[in-house]
């Protein structure tokens, strides 16, 4: 992280001659290469500033050679149900129609379903985008199959990088079929992306793409197909350095070790929370990829817990939510990642293993439906103060649930708020416009 505040990185202008910025060259040149490694692919822009970005670039891409190739009438894009929602969002900006395509009971995608819609829209398919491993968390089999089939009808494959950090060094997109992809540098790569930035989104294509990579045309670095996508002709280098750093300090094997644990760590918590939690989706071995996605919904008929009411509780038990009833309704979809300890990790567990016992209680009628721990949380320091306390469980249970917060506790600093009605009842925090007469 240092090295970006150094002046040499932080201080240099976009814009500025060619031999100022040498160096900026040699690291997106050594980046591309480490990148190119690590997907299988033959060329890669770090132009796009973000995943979506990234996602869009892509679909350009390929929008680009059907054109040159006298293919301009290709305009379907094929998209399973359980896409990211960037993908078909992608696709409309790109000026292409989403086809959707159905999953099956395991979340794979339907190959029967998929062979039907490439049927249909034969003369015009374009691509399809499919996240690998998949939003559900697992590794669909017929990855290979899929590509082949949209092959054979003149498509392309999009593989959605958002899950490389599952991939790395095990398994590489450009290999097994896809033919582009966008890679996450502020996930899969190191870059922090808290509040919302910075990001890095860099598009990776096979070898006849690579002509219609985007690019600047003051760079002097890739000059392009489809135009610039970033402002910058570097997109946003100023942060380059730490995928750099990260890629030349972990090593090829240092790499597919991350991938390795993180992968690990998703099956682990799904192993240990099994009996409270089961996973929604998994494959024939019963493992997941990086992510597990834990299935809250039949809380629903026994306690009246959903998933938000869980997702409320682990504050007060010192823990961030995990994704919340995405890409199922009240659900919790858990990834780790590999830079979580065995010892955070468990932390994690114990907490959740708790707030089971916890929705038990209410399952056997000693807190009612709608007065309970999880009904009430995240408990405030203000809330538990006060002098009235009528709930039927004791105030050190909504501050205290496990031993061990005693030590160390992070206190909520803001009670339940109805996420619904804020959603639909906008309010502006903002001076009002009469205060500036």
């Amino acid at each position: 992280m240092i090295p970006i505040t150094w002046p040499e990185f932080a201080h240099i202008h976009p814009f500025a001659p060619h031999d100022q910025l040498l160096g900026y060259a040699e690291l997106d040149q050594q980046l591309r290469d480490w990148l190119c490694q690590a997907t299988g692919y033959a060329g890669i822009s770090l132009q796009p500033n973000a995943g979506s970005q990234g996602e869009y670039a892509g679909l350009l891409v390929i929008k680009a050679y059907l054109e040159a190739n006298g293919q301009g009438q290709r305009n379907i894009c094929l998209i399973p149900s359980s896409a990211h929602g960037t993908n078909p969002a992608s696709a409309q900006m790109a000026g292409m129609k989403v086809v959707v395509t159905a999953c099956d009971a395991q979340g794979n995608v339907d190959m029967a379903d998929l062979q039907a819609k490439c049927e249909q829209h034969s003369a015009n398919l374009a691509c399809v985008m499919i996240t690998y491993p998949s939003t559900h968390g697992v590794f669909e089999t017929q990855v290979k199959e899929l590509c082949a089939l949209v092959h054979s009808h003149g498509g392309r494959v999009y593989v959605d990088g958002a899950n490389m950090n599952a991939l790395v060094g095990v398994a590489a997109p450009g290999e097994f079929g896809g033919d582009v992809s966008h890679l996450n540098l502020h996930k899969t790569f190191c870059i922090p992306h808290g509040g919302g930035g910075p990001g890095v989104g860099p598009v990776c294509v096979v070898a006849d793409l690579v002509p219609y990579l985007p690019g600047h045309a003051t760079g002097g670095i890739h000059v392009n197909g489809v135009g610039a996508i970033s402002a910058a002709p570097l997109g946003n280098a100023a942060v380059l350095p730490i995928s750099w750093m990260y890629c030349r300090m972990m090593g090829a094997d240092g790499l597919k070790q991350a991938t390795e644990v993180a992968i690990l760590s998703a099956n682990y918590i799904s192993a240990r929370l099994k009996d409270c939690y089961p996973t929604l989706y998994a494959s024939e071995n019963g493992h997941v990829a990086h992510e597990c996605i834990l299935d809250l919904r039949p809380l629903k008929e026994t306690s009246g817990v959903m998933a938000e009411d869980v997702a409320k509780r682990l504050m007060d038990y010192g823990f961030h939510a995990p994704t919340l009833s995405f890409p199922v309704p009240n659900t919790l979809m858990i990834e780790p990642t590999e830079s979580e300890t065995l010892a955070e990790l468990d932390r994690f567990i114990h907490a959740m293993i708790a707030i089971r016992e916890e929705i038990r209680q209410v399952e056997n009628g000693h807190w009612p439906q709608d007065n309970n721990p999880l009904k009430h949380a995240p408990h405030t320091a203000a809330s538990l103060l006060g002098a009235a306390w009528e709930r039927p469980y004791s105030r050190e249970t909504g501050a205290f649930p496990l031993a061990s917060l005693k030590q160390v506790k992070y206190w909520p600093p803001i009670g339940r708020v109805d996420n619904v009605y804020g959603d639909r009842n906008l309010s502006c925090s903002c001076v009002p416009v009469e205060h500036y007469a």
